[in-house]
């Protein structure tokens, strides 16, 4: 049991390392999701077709859940 949180632990560390290196795309319109312009803004190799693929329903822009989970998926890495 000790291992495992010290693993879990060491887990959480990478991951907030992580996200501190990753830019913050801003909401520019401040309407609660990110389109294309504004995730560009953050990730210059983020293209339209990946921005598709992450816009899970369809909406044209990115919820939060939607970016948050493209950027842990590498979808905008050049």
């Amino acid at each position: 049991m000790k291992k495992f949180a010290i693993a879990l632990a060491a887990s959480v560390l990478a991951t907030a390392a992580v996200a501190q290196d990753a830019p913050v795309v801003a909401d520019a319109d401040a309407n609660g999701t990110f389109s294309l312009v504004e995730v560009q803004a953050a990730y210059a190799a983020a293209t339209e077709e990946a921005f598709k693929a992450a816009d899970t329903d369809a909406s044209g822009e990115l919820s939060a859940e939607e970016l948050a989970a493209a950027v842990a998926a590498n979808a905008f890495a050049g």
